[in-house]
């Protein structure tokens, strides 16, 4: 295998045995290989795939494709049937919830256990236990049974294990689906972090999730490789596979004329907002935490010390709807005397991909601006609210001085504020926006393109 391979397999699969009735076990135990009793179910089946050091590759498909059962056998867990699998390096594993932990253990006593089994001595271990701890964030619950753990508990345990363990291959199954959305974000910082020297192996079901990390993507499909490239191109297709099999033979027709609006009234300003309200569709978001000494960094010559949401009316609000008029108000308090500050924002999702952002430098970049110590001062930007997919998201506040190209920071406070938003409306794509006008038309076919008379 050459050494800059870290996963090798060559006509990998797995087969299970199912038995129709439990005395088909007896008897196949009996009879051993000399008759059959059993149905073969083949898991997996002729996986051939080189993944090299440094490489981020995402594996997707649906429920039973094969996903769990690969990687399983790529940790040492599961036993292949048949073919050649070779791993080349120290693996750091997040196959499923709480995996390798004792339910009756407590967390510091799963946390030696976890470890020992990735590889670290004991005297590793009681280096790093307190970085750990403070990564998982579960505060006296450490030494508590995890068996009275939320799954969130289990998720920030098991993760902060694995990013302790200086691993060479980390291999990551979902488990980011259920911890809260400071801690995603804390998760999404490492990964991105550990791409840079080791292999990662990536599995969701989210594929803009896929695209925004790895470079390239796996798509099995019932046990075998369907399909193996770039990330975006798989993805594009996997998804395309998934619409194609929605349809069926009542597929949309198209009949009549066009109907005409009354142009007597002007088109609404959101005709999104319209048409959602029409539909009785809700789309609310909700301010869930403000913890503006969460992450920060900078010199806090100046510091963000409120963030605040009103609505059109100037009231303070924590909870809004989609297409709603906001006005987010960042304030700000100068601690030494300061020149030319510039405030501003990032509006995350849960994966960490930047979705909006603004600052006050273009607004005021031509006047000169002086701070004494001691004052305050508050930024405001007013903006109607995205239509965003359900979910939870980070908004982080920041000020700084100087211009928007040659700046110092002063207090960038990450993932201060977590917005959550829940809704029955489908948004495709990170962000929805308000539309002002849809129409729809039928024309009748002597005036299509194709075929008017060339003459």
């Amino acid at each position: 295998m050459s050494s800059d391979l870290a996963i090798h397999a060559r006509g990998l699969g797995k087969a299970y045995a199912i038995y129709r009735r439990p005395e088909d076990r007896l008897k196949q135990m009996l009879w051993r290989r000399r008759r059959r009793f059993y149905d073969e179910y083949w898991a997996l089946r002729d996986i051939d795939l080189d993944v090299y050091r440094g490489e981020t590759v995402g594996l997707i498909g649906r429920n039973g494709a094969g996903k769990s059962t690969f990687l399983q056998m790529i940790c040492g867990t599961l036993t292949p049937t048949c073919g050649e699998l070779t791993v080349n390096g120290r693996i750091a594993a997040l196959l499923e919830l709480g995996a390798g932990f004792n339910p009756e253990f407590s967390g510091r006593e799963n946390v030696h256990l976890a470890a020992s089994i990735l590889g670290l001595t004991p005297e590793e271990i009681r280096d790093r236990f307190e970085a750990i701890a403070e990564f998982a964030g579960i505060g006296d619950f450490i030494d508590q049974p995890v068996k009275f753990y939320s799954s969130g508990m289990y998720a920030r345990l098991a993760f902060a294990v694995a990013a302790h363990v200086d691993a060479d291959i980390l291999i990551v199954d979902e488990i980011l689906a259920v911890g809260d959305a400071a801690f995603v974000q804390k998760c999404m910082r490492y990964i991105r972090r550990f791409k840079e020297t080791g292999t990662l192996f990536f599995v969701s079901h989210d594929t803009s999730a896929i695209i925004n990390l790895c470079d390239r993507a796996v798509w099995l499909e019932d046990g075998t490789i369907r399909e193996c490239g770039p990330a975006r191109d798989v993805c594009f297709n996997y998804m395309a596979a998934i619409e194609g099999e929605k349809e069926s033979d009542s597929t949309f027709r198209i009949g009549g004329s066009r109907l005409t609006r009354p142009l007597d009234k002007p088109p609404p300003a959101d005709f999104t907002k319209t048409l959602m309200q029409r539909a009785g569709v809700e789309h609310r978001g909700e301010v869930v935490d403000l913890d503006l000494d969460r992450q920060w960094f900078g010199r806090r010559q100046a510091v963000i010390v409120d963030v605040v949401i009103h609505n059109a009316q100037g009231e303070v609000i924590t909870s809004f709807n989609g297409g709603e008029e906001i006005v987010l108000t960042i304030v700000a308090k100068a601690e030494h005397t300061i020149t030319q500050p510039i405030i501003g924002f990032v509006v995350k999702d849960r994966l960490g991909q930047v979705l909006f952002a603004e600052n006050t430098y273009m607004a005021f970049s031509s006047q000169e601006i002086t701070v004494e110590a001691g004052h305050r001062i508050a930024a405001s930007f007013r903006f109607v609210m995205p239509y965003l997919q359900t979910g939870d998201y980070s908004l982080s506040p920041a000020i700084a001085t100087g211009t928007q190209l040659d700046h110092v920071q002063q207090h960038w406070a990450e993932d201060a504020m977590i917005i959550r938003i829940v809704s029955n409306h489908i948004i495709r794509g990170l962000v929805g926006i308000a539309f002002q006008s849809i129409s729809f038309e039928i024309l009748p076919a002597e005036m299509l393109p194709a075929e008017q008379d060339p003459s």
